[in-house]
């Protein structure tokens, strides 16, 4: 696809202010009068275009700061990420103890490098006390990517391991840019489209935003939850949480993190946490509910039930494990329900029983669903389910104060996390929603204390929804750390807001073109579900 600003079919009108705008100035919007971003020092120009994409749309391009000459690369000597992370953006083991960091630089300076052992240090945040999060290990500075690359090469021919790294990266709050912000912001009081969620076809397998969003004739679009994105984790498009489309429940939560809500196809946008439960039952008897359109016995990001490995906390960019799971599959998973050993009810469309099949996994009636039990669940299954039968099944969405929640036709639910924004006040929840890892520093250091492209969504005073992306690891765009995304999300009016995927993920689309520039070298990224802004339809 093609990147530019917007299409030139889009444009009703533009805005350009261009220079240092005051740090304290007030306007009604997240527009061209709202605040600087507050990044970088306050004397830094800042340029934003506003465009009006359709009645009650517009989309506006913000760049703060420029080059920074005083900016370098360098050699951050490490550890690959272990087994859980099989996702691309997973750092690396980047940080050790002060003891593990000095040996390391001392052997480094016995094989001809010249190595730094630097102190990282985090902001505290609403649930995680921050401070120092450990000590890096570092080779070099230069300037340029080839340089750094090129002492990577002679680091590894001696036997270390490391990655070329711009510490502009970082997240020093003195670095001059430059930032590259898109902002889309859709206002109930003047728009007649919708705005939806979209999974494409299936659950099971991963478009682009652009994909999903030219299928649906969307004017806008952006990337939207987390998803598993290696087969080792589950079905690669999978929703890693909570997905609630037109008011269904496709998806369950990992328990008690936080969902984006569109109502009312984007009259009203809300920032929630949810739980759930679920139940297989019949006349006489009832069984609960592991998941629901996943394959069983792989819970990503956790965030599950008692009994599930290592915890069944939330835990972000892991896997989690169970043998013993029953998980209800709809229509919309995919063609085929996953193949493995255990049991599967298969219903038809009147919810009755036609086939018990195992092992598990195939095709489904017309209209039809099936249940699939693992491991001590097979004997629960066999004991309910019969040819014949009928059976339901029966899932609840519950809010963070355990009450039902009934979605209607319309609304949306995507799930996201951390908090960024609660009430108009930073609220920071790394450590609730699984991002701080007890003995691994070294995510947190690159997931959230560092700067990486960013996808953010919430709700202003005015009850406006704003999508967000930044762009990130490169010279030409920084990107954000959590803390920083945060702030941007509180200046540009946001009474609410949360973070959805970023990273390679993060993308933006404008009239059927990728306005940002995803990072991934191989360009936009498949991803599980994107968030679309649709036209009026006559």
């Amino acid at each position: 696809m093609k990147k530019r600003l917007c299409g030139a079919g889009a444009v009703l009108g533009v805005l350009v202010t261009v220079g240092v705008l005051p740090a304290q100035a007030s306007s009604p919007g997240p527009q061209s009068g709202r605040p600087a971003l507050p990044l970088g020092p306050s004397d830094l120009t800042e340029t934003r275009t506003t465009t009006t994409l359709q009645p009650g749309v517009t989309l506006t391009r913000i760049v703060r700061g420029g080059e920074a000459p005083a900016l370098r690369w360098t050699v951050e000597v490490s550890i690959p990420g272990g087994d859980t992370s099989p996702d691309p953006d997973a750092p690396p083991t980047a940080l050790k103890d002060r003891a593990s960091a000095d040996e390391l630089a001392a052997d480094l300076e016995r094989d001809g490098f010249r190595a730094r052992v630097e102190e990282v240090t985090t902001a505290k945040v609403a649930d995680y006390t921050g401070g120092t999060l450990g000590w890096r290990v570092r080779v070099g500075s230069f300037g340029s990517q080839s340089a750094a690359t090129s002492e990577r090469t002679r680091l590894r021919a001696a036997g270390y391991t490391g990655s070329a790294v711009y510490t502009g990266w970082d997240g020093d709050a003195t670095d001059r840019g430059p930032w590259r912000v898109d902002v889309l912001t859709v206002d109930p009081r003047r728009f007649r489209g919708s705005l939806q969620a979209s999974y494409g076809p299936d659950l099971e397998n991963r478009e682009t935003t652009g994909e999903l969003s030219d299928a649906a004739g969307a004017t806008a679009a952006v990337n939207a939850g987390f998803f598993v994105l290696d087969p080792a984790a589950g079905a690669p498009g999978d929703p890693a949480g909570v997905g609630v489309y037109d008011g269904r429940l496709l998806s369950e939560p990992v328990n008690g993190r936080p969902g984006l809500v569109v109502h009312d196809h984007g009259r009203r946008t809300e920032v929630a946490r949810f739980t759930w439960q679920g139940r297989v039952i019949d006349r006489d008897a009832s069984l609960s509910l592991s998941g629901v359109n996943r394959v069983p016995g792989l819970i990503r990001n956790c965030g599950g039930n008692p009994g599930d490995l290592p915890t069944s906390s939330p835990l972000h960019d892991v896997t989690c494990t169970n043998a013993d799971e029953l998980v209800a599959f709809t229509p919309d998973y995919g063609p085929r329900t996953p193949r493995g050993e255990g049991l599967e009810a298969v219903l038809d469309a009147d919810d009755r029983v036609v086939e018990l099949r195992s092992p598990r996994g195939g095709p489904l009636p017309p209209g039809g669903s099936s249940i699939q039990a693992t491991g001590r669940r097979v004997a629960e299954l066999t004991g309910l389910a019969h040819v014949g039968d009928h059976l339901r099944v029966r899932t609840t969405l519950l809010d963070r104060h355990g009450r039902r929640v009934s979605p209607s036709a319309g609304t949306d639910i995507l799930n996201a996390g951390p908090e960024l924004v609660r009430d108009g006040r930073l609220h920071i929840t790394p450590a609730t929603d699984g991002m701080v890892r007890p003995g691994d520093p070294s995510f947190y250091y690159g997931w959230v204390h560092k700067r990486n492209p960013r996808t953010l969504a919430g709700v202003d005073a005015a009850g406006r929804t704003v999508l967000v992306t930044a762009d990130g690891r490169s010279t030409d765009a920084l990107g954000l750390s959590i803390a920083e995304s945060a702030e941007v999300a509180r200046a540009l009016g946001l009474r609410d807001a949360v973070n959805l995927d970023g990273g390679g993920s993060t993308t933006m689309v404008v009239d059927g073109d990728v306005v940002n520039d995803p990072s991934d070298a191989a360009g936009e990224r498949p991803v599980g579900d994107a968030l679309l802004i649709l036209p009026r339809r006559n």
